[in-house]
């Protein structure tokens, strides 16, 4: 049997994107707050701009878990750690295990609030994307030395085909598919981006993509709003690939990662910016 991969805590992730956590601290500071009942409320973008927890009814709980994803970024707590700190304060607010909640229409319903589970996904999912959104704003920063951005997926029993397809594609900075398709691109992908040099491109032999006639846009059905009947869709990016035999696979984002992590980032460091007195403007 194969061995489990393991997760990866914000030591790896550090160790992987050769960041210290200061960017995606910010990216997770920048952020307001949104009470949502369903993940469906919010997707794409608007996670740059709000933190929620579906069914995390109020403001106070919504801080805790912020606070306590702040905490593992700057402490490299793993998602043991992280769990083990975590799971009394919302046991103590009442927000674990299967209850029933009234939503804001007054109508109850028996749902799973926190969980072992849901902390793990809450821990990757955020993590991933706060430092996925400090990388990209680095590799920004260098796109005049390092103007191309080559896909990197964990090659291994857990990495979906679709992304394993991606591995190794290299697109300029400036492609269009980045906005859409720089990781993560799901829950729980563990895909990254490096930028190179055009020496290295050279070096390494690598081919540079453009998307042009290979990328288009889906919109998908992601379920039904119980309460009134609704069929929620969600917009999502794909491109036409092929595997490492040759035969065509297509990759697309899931639905609510149709988005490139960090817009909330550059606001965040503009705010902090204007804070100590070195905004230009």
């Amino acid at each position: 049997m194969a061995a489990k991969a393991k997760e990866p805590n914000p030591a790896d992730l550090k160790a992987i994107f050769g960041l210290e956590p200061a960017k995606a601290i910010d990216y997770l500071k920048g952020k307001g707050y949104a009470i949502t009942w369903d993940w469906q409320e919010m997707l794409d973008q608007a996670h740059d701009q709000a933190f929620t927890v579906a069914k995390a009814m109020c403001l106070d709980l919504l801080s805790d878990i912020r606070e306590a994803l702040e905490t593992a970024l700057q402490k490299g707590q793993t998602l043991k750690q992280f769990t083990e700190a975590l799971q009394p304060t919302l046991e103590t607010q009442g927000w674990w295990g299967k209850q029933v909640i009234v939503d804001s229409q007054g109508v109850g319903e028996l749902v799973q609030l926190g969980s072992p589970r849901r902390l793990q996904t809450i821990y990757q999912t955020n993590l991933q994307s706060a430092y996925m959104a400090g990388r990209k704003a680095s590799m920004e920063e260098t796109a005049d030395t390092h103007p191309y951005w080559m896909y990197v997926a964990i090659l291994d029993g857990k990495t979906r085909p679709s992304h394993r397809a991606l591995h190794g594609k290299v697109f300029r900075h400036d492609d269009p598919i980045w906005s859409s398709i720089f990781p993560p691109n799901g829950f729980n992908c563990r895909c990254r981006v490096t930028a190179l040099t055009e020496a290295a491109v050279k070096r390494r032999g690598l081919a540079v993509m453009s998307s042009q006639g290979l990328s288009f846009n889906d919109t998908v059905e992601i379920g039904t709003n119980k309460r009134t009947g609704e069929i929620r869709t969600a917009s999502v990016t794909g491109l036409r690939l092929t595997d490492q035999g040759g035969k065509p696979i297509t990759f697309r984002t899931d639905p609510g990662f149709n988005h490139a992590p960090g817009t909330g980032l550059a606001d965040a460091l503009q705010r902090k910016q204007a804070a100590a007195g070195l905004d230009e403007v």
